[in-house]
């Protein structure tokens, strides 16, 4: 059997080692938060925001934000049909409703003028998230969100890397979240990060992700308020301390990865990860949508690459499509999009005659 090609892996170098082996050892006591803090700091630089709190996921990052936002039981959140159930979840465990609009169909993301026509006096929030890399239209998205005052969110898991006019995903919301799973562009194994630009919010946050215990708190294990424990360990940091030192070659690695999938279906009946004039895409999966004019199967295709040892993904289903959701088949291109559409392999060190293995799979089923 050929070598497996896997969709997604993390790229881990012997810095990422000696620092883990580093925290593991030496990383207790008064110095259980070095790491952790180390990371915090190289992260506001390298995204030129005020605030940042490491967290155990994206999930959890979003989760406190939006507690710390006041937003709560009959509250409404605005957010795009397709994407991840995580971008969803942390709405509901607040006891708030995910309100599912449109997708554009050239960038995969929030619809803005849906987004204002979903508005009512129970909206208290506009999650926009960055998928696959591509970037929401923030300019339109931050002016609907002054206009009606609702504070816009940025889930920002799949974006690291991601530029728009100057500025980067995540550092334009009222906070931004980010995911450093072992399938993202940086890794911490598990883990994400909380950021922000006002100071009001972090604190409130910063309470919220320590049981609730202010900063200024002389009392020894007194919670000023209930909170949450989704904090990141310092071995965890410790990796991503080194992944920050190599954060541009990260990024760069996937825009090659990108760039020569690109290159070699420039004239196949397809369309892939956008990146406009102004912006730049950090390419965290880079995706195919096969054009409607022409026939594809999607699960024969990943069939053929499963039986050749290649990994493919599934586009992401529209979330009204689960089984905890009422459907909403008005939202026609979530719902055409995720049948034209997979993921492809490309992890940091994908080379080239690995990639055109996966070319040849997509040009054969195409040719059919």
């Amino acid at each position: 059997m050929k070598p497996r090609i896997h969709y997604t892996k993390p790229s881990i170098t012997e810095l990422e080692v000696r620092y883990a082996t580093d925290a593991a050892a030496n990383g207790w006591g008064e110095h259980c938060y070095d790491y952790i803090n180390r990371f915090e700091e190289a992260f506001k630089v390298h995204l030129g925001v005020k605030f940042a709190i490491a967290t155990s996921s994206c999930t959890g990052a979003l989760h406190i934000g939006m507690a710390a936002l006041g937003i709560g039981p009959d509250d409404e959140v605005i957010m795009a049909d397709t994407n991840w159930i995580a971008s969803a979840a942390p709405i509901t465990y607040l006891g708030a409703t995910p309100v599912f609009v449109d997708i554009l169909p050239d960038s995969w993301c929030l619809d803005p003028e849906l987004v204002e026509q979903a508005i009512t006096p129970r909206t208290k929030a506009i999650v926009a998230v960055h998928l696959y890399g591509n970037l929401c239209d923030m300019d339109k998205l931050l002016a609907i969100g002054e206009k009606y005052g609702i504070p816009v969110i940025e889930d920002a898991a799949e974006a690291i890397g991601s530029i728009y006019h100057g500025k980067r995903a995540g550092s334009m919301g009222k906070f931004g979240a980010f995911s450093f799973h072992g399938t993202k562009t940086l890794t911490t194994g598990e883990g994400g990060i909380f950021v922000t630009n006002d100071p009001e919010l972090y604190e409130h946050v910063l309470t919220l992700s320590n049981h609730g215990r202010a900063r200024g708190q002389t009392k020894q294990f007194w919670p000023d308020m209930i909170g949450f424990k989704y904090k990141m360990s310092n071995i965890q940091a410790a990796i991503g301390c080194a992944q920050m030192e190599r954060i541009e070659d990260l990024i760069s690695s996937k825009r090659r990865v990108f760039s020569y999938y690109a290159e070699a279906m420039c004239d196949f009946p397809l369309k892939m990860n956008p990146e406009p004039t102004g912006m730049q895409n950090g390419y965290w999966m880079p995706s195919i949508v096969i054009d409607n004019n022409v026939a594809f199967d999607r699960e024969n295709l990943l069939s053929n690459f499963k039986v050749d040892n290649i990994d493919g993904r599934v586009f992401f289903w529209p979330l009204s499509m689960l089984p905890m959701f009422d459907t909403i088949p008005e939202n026609i291109v979530s719902f055409s999009l995720y049948t034209r559409a997979i993921n492809l392999p490309s992890y940091h060190d994908l080379n080239e005659l690995d990639m055109d293995r996966v070319v040849a799979h997509i040009q054969h089923h195409l040719n059919k």
